[in-house]
């Protein structure tokens, strides 16, 4: 397992890789990156962004997306994994905003997981995000990247990931190590093909070095 000291030097390695990691779902407010958030599960940002291009303008607050029936909206995000499910979250989850919220996202955790379609990991993600309070949701990357350096075990639960990286870094840079870690594993660290060759955390982190030894990443000669 990982020291403190060893993971603020991956994060310092990984800052020099990508000083300007962000969120890549666009949006203009929290309402935006919840519904953008809620959208992405099993997809990528770039095709959530795709389709909310288009969405976003035809949808601006909960009641318009309340005003059209299901099949319409269903229609709108049809490009999208689960999309059936997803349309009818998002109308769930509009409804309840008006009901219980004057139509305004909630700021607490507790409060946005009641929404339908929105999970711990959306929650985190609207907290930093939309209201920079402090938070650190783990997706696929982050539970990828981590188990792979070493921080956490492979048999590790998401929960277990969240609590152990928090752990291990101050908490003022909770959101930014969210972003660091989600672009060091989509563009270096990949599930397919990672770049353990170039990797500058390769010293630290027994999976590069053991497929490096099996021959197993592309590109080392």
């Amino acid at each position: 397992m990982l020291t403190k000291k060893q993971w603020e030097h991956c994060l310092d390695e990984m800052d020099k890789m990508f000083p300007d990691a962000h969120c890549e779902l666009v949006h203009d407010n929290p309402f935006e990156l919840t519904i953008a958030t809620l959208l992405s599960a099993q997809c990528t940002d770039a095709l959530v962004n795709k389709v909310t291009k288009t969405l976003f303008q035809k949808y601006k607050t909960p009641q318009d997306y309340l005003a059209v029936p299901l099949e319409e909206l269903q229609n709108d995000i049809r490009s999208i994994g689960l999309y059936r499910n997803k349309a009818k979250n998002i109308q769930s989850l509009c409804q309840k905003l008006l009901t219980e919220y004057n139509g305004e996202i909630p700021q607490t955790r507790a409060q946005l997981v009641t929404l339908p379609g929105v999970g711990r990991k959306t929650a985190n993600v609207v907290l930093s995000v939309a209201f920079n309070i402090p938070a650190l949701a783990v997706d696929t990357h982050v539970e990828r990247v981590t188990k792979r350096l070493g921080l956490c075990r492979l048999k590790d639960s998401v929960l277990e990931v969240e609590e152990t990286v928090m752990k291990k870094t101050p908490m003022e840079k909770w959101s930014k190590t969210h972003h660091q870690l989600i672009f060091f594993g989509r563009y270096h660290c990949k599930a397919q093909n990672p770049q353990c060759h170039v990797c500058p955390l390769l010293d630290l982190c027994r999976e590069g070095q053991k497929r490096l030894k099996k021959g197993l990443v592309k590109g080392h000669e």
